[in-house]
């Protein structure tokens, strides 16, 4: 098993480094890789995504990507700022599936918006299609024949689009509880008539799975109603977009919040794809020993799971990140004052 580490910017190389300790203390029989990504390749490389990363990640099971972004590049080309790294790994890597878990820790219901018992329930994870939908769909702004302005963008999706998001959500449904939501807004939108049939066809392969529908404008409403009803949620890029957003603040913590990001290839192992934090580089903070690493770590577990097939693993990093929480070592995000090194400590010592 082999896993391209790219930490990237900002913050990226010290949760990177918290991550790894983790990932050696468990043991596993990796190989671990490393490559320049972002701001710091273009300096060394001239290139946000150089050659020699790109082909690295493609020859990994995994990528650990820690993150970019660094306000030195802002006024690069577009195609040579940091950010277009992580546009360009999806892309080359077929990478469709994006995968958001949204989970509240004991202790930490005070950080939601929402009632304490109801924010305690949340344990779920968002697929989101990242390739499609209206976002790729044609678009403009033109003029009519009366002199009026008027914009458009076409939602559509091809069958063999949903089929792809399909499977990867019953997969990650069958590592759970079993429970998958499907969103969309077939009362109104064709493309959602669509996605729901393909979804219905794709169920018949998935014994295991329970599969219900609920259109988007509910979904929006019981996730701040009553989220613990949520195993797996599976939907479009645009209504994704919208809703891991909510889901996230629902949390109401960015620093604790990993993602993935999968395609349709297989290994013996799972399916490859990108594991990062959402919360960005955090350049303000970079070098200081502040940040928290945690969403790095839980990162870490998505890959175990996702990409190599490895539960125990995952879930036994879920449970010490979960046990230093509940003694109260936090970061300053979480309004604690335990600095890097010292949750990645705290982590390592509840393994």
């Amino acid at each position: 098993m082999k896993i391209a580490c790219l930490p990237g910017d900002g913050i990226g190389p010290e949760i990177m480094a918290e991550a790894l300790r983790v990932l050696d203390a468990l043991g596993l029989p990796v190989e671990v890789a490393h490559g320049d990504v972002g701001g710091i390749a273009y300096r060394r490389h001239g290139h946000p995504l150089p050659p020699e990363t790109l082909a690295l990640a493609k020859d990994a099971d995994a990528l650990l990507f820690g993150a970019v972004g660094d306000p030195e590049c802002d006024n690069l080309e577009r195609h040579l700022r940091p950010e277009q790294a992580i546009l360009g790994l999806r892309q080359a890597l077929g990478l469709f599936a994006n995968l958001r878990p949204a989970k509240m820790f004991a202790g930490l219901e005070h950080l939601s918006a929402l009632r304490p018992e109801v924010a305690g329930a949340i344990d779920l994870l968002i697929l989101r299609e990242l390739n499609g939908d209206v976002y790729f769909g044609e678009k403009a702004i033109r003029t009519l024949d009366d002199g009026r302005r008027q914009g458009f963008d076409l939602m559509s999706y091809a069958e063999d689009e949903v089929r792809r998001i399909a499977h990867a959500a019953f997969r990650a449904a069958q590592g759970r509880q079993g429970r998958l939501t499907s969103v969309d807004k077939a009362n109104v939108l064709e493309t959602s008539q669509l996605w729901r049939d393909v979804m219905i066809e794709v169920a018949a392969e998935y014994p295991d799975v329970a599969l219900t529908h609920m259109y988007v404008d509910n979904a929006a409403m019981q996730l701040v109603r009553n989220p613990g009803q949520f195993d797996v949620i599976v939907t479009g890029n645009l209504f994704g977009d919208i809703l891991s957003d909510q889901a996230s603040m629902c949390v109401g913590s960015i620093g604790l919040l990993a993602s993935a990001a999968l395609g349709a290839r297989q290994t013996e192992h799972g399916t490859p794809g990108l594991f990062e934090p959402i919360h960005g580089s955090a350049p303000d903070i970079a070098g200081q020993g502040k940040a928290n690493p945690l969403a790095m770590i839980l990162s870490l577990a998505m890959l175990l799971r996702h990409a190599l097939g490895q539960e125990a693993a995952a879930a036994r990093v879920e449970a010490a990140v979960a046990a230093t929480l509940a003694d109260g070592i936090m970061g300053a995000d979480l309004g604690g004052s335990a600095g890097t090194r010292e949750i990645g400590d705290a982590v390592l010592a509840r393994l």
